[in-house]
């Protein structure tokens, strides 16, 4: 590799790690230890020194040899008698320093100088992607839909692409290619191999961070999310609640006019959203998540095992249970106790029964 060689590959270089984000310091070490290991490559000696102008690509290879009285490895050791030649003043067991002629690297040496530059470019770079992912996980991304296949959907998300199965999108939604789509990151793994990053619309999480997006109170803490329970297309369920006596978080939620829930709604394909208000009271949170059934009586029948039973009319019955019981499973989801829904007539002829 001669100086226009190298001066051409460092040009290379800078133009990968500009692409890459990798640092210009990074870039001299890179091609200094590269030419280190293509000189050991080629003579076996292993003490090198090389320096690089970083703007000029300008490169200096130095060897070193121990100073001998008889040579028993030319490769590592030069006599005292040829060492004075080169400094007069030099004694016994000192090293003498050389620069070494780039020209005599040839074709080798520039392979195994490139192979050390694109391996060490791939490890900072499979590192950078680390740092910048870590800490990514059950967060809200903003990617681009780059290609599909028949189960996958892969999203550019700038240094590195996620998996978006179709399984993990929004019943009924169409996604188009090139189109810019949030996602949620429900699986991150960052190992020797890389990162991987699953995906997902479908996960209650999404919901939930498209919300805090979406309204401020929930970004700034004046009214917490408590739970989201969710069939992703269809219906979900968020509970709330805020520590500001002059807060009403629910109204909050919905906004004017239903104008800040509309931002969500918008954004996840006709999904309908209830919002409720969260209670310490189990009985009252459980009430509130029958919604929109109304005078449903709640029963905790085991406190340890988290169930409990609704009894509710004829005219909120159905609306208790709702299509396919999808009302009570979300409000179970919503209040972590497993609640069973029976008819008020039901409960009275127990009663009645009973009391027989």
């Amino acid at each position: 590799m001669d100086k226009k060689q190298a001066k051409e590959f460092m040009t290379a270089l800078h133009a990968i790690c500009q692409e890459k984000g990798l640092d210009q310091n990074f870039v001299v070490e890179t091609m200094e230890q590269a030419m280190m290991a293509a000189f050991k490559k080629k003579t076996g000696n292993p003490n090198a020194r090389c320096t690089v102008n970083p703007d000029t690509g300008d490169i200096k290879l130095y060897s070193f040899k121990n100073v001998v009285e008889e040579v028993n490895n030319d490769v590592t050791e030069i006599s005292i008698e040829d060492a004075k030649k080169i400094v007069p003043e030099i004694e016994l067991g000192e090293t003498i320093e050389k620069e070494e002629p780039l020209t005599d690297f040839g074709r080798v040496a520039a392979g195994t100088a490139k192979q050390v530059v694109v391996q060490r470019v791939k490890e900072a770079e499979k590192t950078a992607v680390s740092e910048e992912f870590k800490d990514k996980q059950d967060e809200l991304l903003v990617g681009i839909l780059e290609r599909e296949d028949t189960k996958n959907y892969y999203v550019n998300l700038g240094r590195a692409h996620g998996l978006l199965p179709k399984s993990e999108i929004i019943p009924g939604e169409k996604l188009e290619m090139g189109s810019s789509v949030k996602v949620y990151v429900s699986k991150l793994d960052i190992n020797n191999k890389g990162v991987f990053i699953l995906l997902s619309r479908k996960h209650y999480g999404f919901l939930k961070r498209l919300l805090e997006l979406e309204i401020p109170e929930l970004s700034d803490g004046t009214v917490m999310l408590y739970s989201v329970a969710r069939d992703a297309g269809s219906r979900s369920k968020i509970a709330v609640y805020t520590d500001y006596d002059n807060v009403e978080p629910v109204g909050a939620i919905i906004g004017e006019k239903g104008s800040r829930i509309g931002r969500v709604l918008s954004q996840i394909n006709g999904e309908k959203i209830d919002v409720v208000l969260y209670d310490k009271d189990p009985v009252k949170f459980i009430q509130n998540a029958l919604s929109p059934a109304k005078n449903v009586r709640v029963f905790i029948t085991d406190e340890k095992k988290k169930e409990a039973l609704a009894v509710a009319d004829d005219d909120n019955l159905s609306l208790a249970i709702g299509k396919k019981g999808q009302n009570v499973r979300l409000a179970s989801k919503l209040t972590h106790y497993k609640i069973e829904v029976k008819n008020s007539k039901d409960v009275s002829l127990q009663e009645e029964g009973q009391d027989e």
